[in-house]
């Protein structure tokens, strides 16, 4: 690491932070709509966004700083194995290509705003819709603050994070600097903000990456060095060389396998999803978001270049930051902070929403204000996301970052869970409302109490999400396992509950529902009753 600040790359990442910081203040005016005042406005951006903006959002919102600084860390600390993320973002589209379109036609006709609102609708469940809620906004906290972590990382090799030994207050100050003004465009403007500076960020990272992959093998040598000396180091460190040992082959897979069944459960995911403006635009950006894969399997190769570069870090998390500081011209190393730091800005400011909107519909509306009006909906969202940006602050400040890092893990076990409850009942009502909430507890239990017996060098729990599979003897997924045990559970007792005959819940939609486009005739969003009741 260089000595003291390095002032080129400081003052090109303040540009583009300024930059983007002005472009979140914009966004209020931008497709400004006349009644602003309701979560359709500010927390879906009117649900008007085409295949070009939703693309880079969803880019935005899925590849994330914490991908562009962890996925090249997984691959620099244990070879190989840290690749699953690629292959985990290829299964995805065709996933969902099956999926979000029918969940975008039901939540256009009905006014739905989260996952929750569909879940409650379909199945008459307030109580499987509140699960589903709090599983979301659990799950969603900590893959907020490893985005500030990520914005922390940058500062670090910036020579702007402090020493040990600095005044906690002087050495949080950028970071604190940072979420303010996360903070405050994001309660102005809404979804339309990180919706407009994702232009900015993808456009970065795809330039970093296309320069990275280019400039530092020829600085190094070339490909074959760089996979001579990162199979060299795996070699001497007893891991049998850059490919997983055979026993590490059912963890590779079961959790790709899993965070693929995961990534569109997540509440910031389904936010981006329904800001669309029509079905089709979804389905042509399952076709074209592949390209963020091809882009990430080059970023994963950053990770043996930083072994073939020297990087010595003790945080693994800087050891990508510390490349591009090694081998970029301090004017481009700035470009690439830059990319990272605005790459954490972008997810933030979603997750946030999409946190904020689960609790103003799913909690606030159906269990404390039903006679909410959309202005009193939107405020409250508002304030909820500032508070959800304050707790990942305060996580990222008193936590060590290993720590943030495995509880996003155990809130990618949390969120598969509610899979059964979102896709399942996306294409079949046969599930029962009981059913689906007893699958979804036991998915929870077991999976949080295995994560909990999971140790690691840093953490006596919580240590990882990986564990021998009960009944196979094989190192997997945890949250996988909890899926099929979850899955079990809501098949058996359906079989049980519907002999004994009960109670199943009123199902608000309708089979058309899920094919309706927003051009055809009859399609209308149908607003809550409080909202109905103020439009008139």
């Amino acid at each position: 690491m260089k000595d003291g600040v390095n002032g080129v790359a400081l003052g090109v990442f303040i540009f583009f932070f300024l930059a983007v910081t002005v472009i979140g203040f914009l966004a209020a005016r931008w497709r400004k709509a006349e009644n602003e005042h309701s979560l359709d406005e500010w927390g879906l951006g009117g649900r008007s966004f085409g295949t070009w903006i939703t693309w880079f959002l969803l880019g935005g919102d899925l590849y994330t700083a914490y991908t562009f600084v962890a996925v090249p860390a997984a691959i620099y600390a244990a070879g190989a194995a840290g690749f699953f993320a690629v292959p985990y973002t290829i299964l995805v589209y065709p996933l969902i290509f099956t999926f979000l379109p029918r969940l975008w036609s039901v939540s256009h006709k009905h006014g739905y705003v989260t996952t929750s609102d569909f879940v409650r609708g379909r199945f008459g469940s307030r109580g499987l819709s509140l699960a589903v809620a709090l599983t979301g906004i659990l799950a969603t906290m900590p893959y907020i603050a490893l985005q500030l972590v990520g914005i922390q990382a940058v500062l670090d090799v910036m020579g702007i994070g402090g020493s040990d030994g600095t005044n906690w207050f002087l050495k949080d100050l950028p970071l604190l600097i940072a979420f303010g003004v996360l903070a405050a465009y994001t309660y102005s403007s809404g979804l339309r903000a990180p919706a407009l500076i994702a232009f900015v960020k993808d456009a970065l990272i795809y330039i970093v990456i296309a320069v990275a992959i280019i400039y530092i093998p020829i600085k190094l040598g070339g490909f074959d060095d760089i996979f001579a000396k990162a199979g060299d180091k795996f070699t001497a460190a007893g891991a049998g060389g850059l490919v997983p040992a055979p026993a590490g082959q059912w963890t590779y897979a079961t959790l790709a396998l899993g965070s693929a069944l995961a990534l569109f459960m997540y509440p910031h995911s389904i936010t981006a999803t329904l800001s669309s403006k029509s079905r089709d635009v979804i389905r042509r950006n399952t076709t074209i978001l592949p390209l963020y894969s091809l882009m990430l399997g080059l970023l994963a190769l950053l990770g043996f270049m930083a072994i073939a570069a020297g990087v010595k870090v003790t945080n693994g998390q800087l050891a990508i930051p510390q490349l591009f500081e090694n081998m970029f011209p301090d004017w481009f190393a700035g470009v690439a902070f830059a990319a990272i730091g605005i790459g954490a800005l972008v997810p933030a400011a979603i997750m946030s929403i999409a946190a904020a909107n689960l609790f103003t519909r799913n909690i606030y509306r159906d269990f404390i204000k039903p006679d909410a009006t959309p202005k009193q909906e939107a405020q409250v969202s508002k304030l909820v996301s500032l508070l959800v940006k304050v707790g990942a602050l305060v996580f990222v400040l008193t936590m060590d970052k290993t720590v943030a890092i495995n509880f996003q893990l155990l809130g990618g076990i949390w969120i598969l869970q509610t899979f059964p409850s979102l896709v399942g009942g996306l294409f079949t009502r046969w599930f029962h409302r009981w059913a689906l909430l007893a699958g979804w507890a036991v998915g929870m239990v077991y999976g949080t109490a295995a994560a909990y017996g999971v140790a690691s060098p840093t953490q006596a729990h919580f240590g990882g999400s990986s564990k021998e599979i009960p009944g196979i003897g094989e190192i997997g997924y945890i949250g996988l396992t909890a899926f099929v045990l979850n899955v079990s559970v809501t098949v058996v007792l359906t079989f049980v509950l519907r002999a004994l005959k009960a109670p199943e819940g009123i199902d608000q939609t309708s089979p058309e529902d899920y094919t309706a486009d927003a051009g055809d005739p009859g399609v209308e969003v149908e607003l809550p009753p409080a909202v109905a009741g103020s439009a008139h």
